[in-house]
């Protein structure tokens, strides 16, 4: 079983980091991973994008895919190549704040004010890691206590100090999120 996963945004709300934190979650959990990411020419401002596969046995090909299981957006900037890709059935996480979500999904979807909860923990940049959290209440692609773990291990170690704010900012998401599917559940679920 494989969960195609593309995220979407602007440089500096924290899509690749969140992206590689999951990435890095499955494997933890005893799950595979392959994860690409991309990102204009500007370092904040510019598109940030990635693509992620995970799965319950080795991901045998690049994580270039031609439909997902889900989509997190979190600007509308960038969102109509994830969403074009996004199955009818797929699972869409929106940002609320910026209106991310144009409202013609028709599968599950969460839509989590996640840059209103990033600046209620301190970092408005910590976007990503609100809507992780989020993403990962509502699927259980990967346990809660294991993204807080596994983050010391992902932030270079001169952003160690910014562990405490990412961690608040994943429990705000989680917090603000309801368990809506089972990722990993072989049946009941969007293939």
């Amino acid at each position: 079983m494989q969960r195609e996963t593309l995220w979407t945004g602007i440089g500096g709300q924290g899509v690749q980091l969140a992206t590689e934190l999951l990435a890095h979650a499955a494997v933890a959990e005893s799950r595979h991973a392959m994860f690409f990411g991309s990102y204009g020419g500007m370092m904040r401002g510019g598109n940030s994008e990635t693509t992620l596969v995970l799965g319950d046995t080795p991901v045998e090909s690049p994580p270039t895919v031609g439909s997902a299981w889900a989509a997190v957006v979190l600007h509308p900037a960038h969102a109509a190549g994830p969403l074009a890709k996004l199955r009818p059935d797929g699972l869409l996480v929106a940002n609320a704040t910026l209106d991310a979500d144009p409202g013609t999904h028709p599968g599950p979807a969460v839509r989590i004010p996640a840059t209103e909860l990033a600046t209620g923990v301190g970092n408005p940049n910590a976007v990503g890691m609100v809507a992780l959290g989020a993403f990962a209440a509502a699927t259980g692609i990967a346990a809660l206590d294991t993204l807080i773990r596994v983050l010391p291990d992902v932030l270079p170690a001169y952003r160690h100090r910014h562990i405490p704010v990412n961690e608040a900012a994943l429990r705000a998401g989680h917090e603000a999120a309801t368990p809506l599917l089972d990722a990993w559940a072989t049946t009941g679920v969007p293939a």
